[in-house]
């Protein structure tokens, strides 16, 4: 239903494009990395950004500089190390996080969970200090732990609002959108295929029921089609080889995502795309569905829709897993020191 009701921004072309002004100051923590460049990189080409503020642990002047030469209005900082974080985030927007180490082959997301979790917990604290009303939103894998994480930190602070922090499973959307036009040769911008749960496995649940425009597959090919969304991640991973996970398609979808929120910040209405929140929408604390943006955040989240007895199982098959995933990003932080 709400696939029909309310188009999503699809392309990322458009975002980059758009002559709509805005004066927002966008902080990308974990910049120099794999996702953090080329995900630097599209925003800086956005008239959206006027303030683009770049964080990690080293090599950011040098991403700085070679962005700041650019010729789009953006105004580029560099901030490396523990000591210029604070200074990075100050009188942030938007928090974009890809921080954190990737996958390598036969790891899974949640193999990263001890670096990651610490990582996630550290840049939260930063943000909840230094700019508690800005909009947080979490690459960094294990995303169904991540999230948890970051939403305990800002609770330790009294600055939590679960209507602007969101896990980013866009690329989960992406992907969906991307091999079912592959499939059925239509244009892969004119697809959008609701992708909710989790961002792991077998919690991301594609509604292939509820694509626009609508697709039918045959129950083998559904049934090859979800797996090979649920396990694209893997597919990149062992194509590089060691050599690291999406980074490129990351970049994108994270990109994309950040546009969608800055445009609803100004004002756009009718801007829709998945994220992992906290969520009433079913027995787990978060959950990703289609939710529609707004100038503060989560305006209504729009829910799962009508699903198909095939999708019904794939949410109840992903229960237990997101349950344990949530659980385990609380307990991190009620354990920290």
């Amino acid at each position: 239903m709400f696939a029909r009701a309310v188009r999503p921004t699809v392309s990322l072309a458009r975002s980059l494009s758009t002559s709509s002004q805005n004066n927002a100051k966008v902080a990308v923590l974990g910049a120099s990395g794999g996702i953090g460049q080329p995900l630097s990189l599209l925003l800086k080409n956005s008239p959206l950004v006027s303030h683009l503020s770049l964080y990690d642990i080293a090599h950011t002047p040098g991403v700085a500089a070679d962005l700041s030469h650019i010729e789009t209005r953006a105004q580029v900082t560099g901030h490396m190390g523990p000591d210029q974080l604070d200074a990075a985030l100050q009188g942030c927007d938007v928090v974009v996080i890809p921080a954190g180490v990737p996958r390598k082959p036969g790891m899974t997301r949640d193999d990263l969970f001890n670096t990651n979790a610490t990582i996630v917990a550290t840049l939260a604290d930063a943000c909840a200090r230094n700019c508690p009303e800005a909009m947080i939103c979490v690459i960094a894998n294990p995303v169904n732990s991540t999230i948890p994480i970051t939403s305990e930190v800002m609770k330790k602070y009294g600055v939590y609002n679960p209507n602007r922090v969101f896990g980013v499973t866009t690329l989960d959307i992406v992907r969906a959108n991307a091999f079912v036009a592959d499939l059925k040769g239509l244009d892969p911008a004119r697809v959008n295929v609701p992708v909710i749960g989790g961002h792991a496995g077998k919690t991301i649940i594609p509604l292939i029921s509820q694509c626009t425009p609508k697709v039918e597959f045959p129950a083998d090919q559904l049934a090859a089609l979800t797996g090979r969304i649920q396990e694209a991640g893997t597919e990149v991973v062992k194509a590089k080889a060691g050599a690291g996970s999406a980074t490129l398609s990351m970049a994108y979808a994270g990109a994309r995502f950040t546009f969608s929120v800055l445009d609803a910040m100004n004002g756009k209405e009718g801007v829709v795309e998945c994220g992992y929140v906290r969520s009433e929408e079913t027995e787990c604390k978060y959950f990703s569905t289609p939710l529609l943006l707004g100038k503060n955040g989560i305006e209504k989240n729009l829910g799962l829709g009508k699903l198909t007895a095939f999708e019904e199982k794939l949410v109840a098959d992903a229960m237990d897993e997101l349950k344990s995933s949530i659980k385990k990003g609380e307990d991190f932080v009620a354990n920290m020191k």
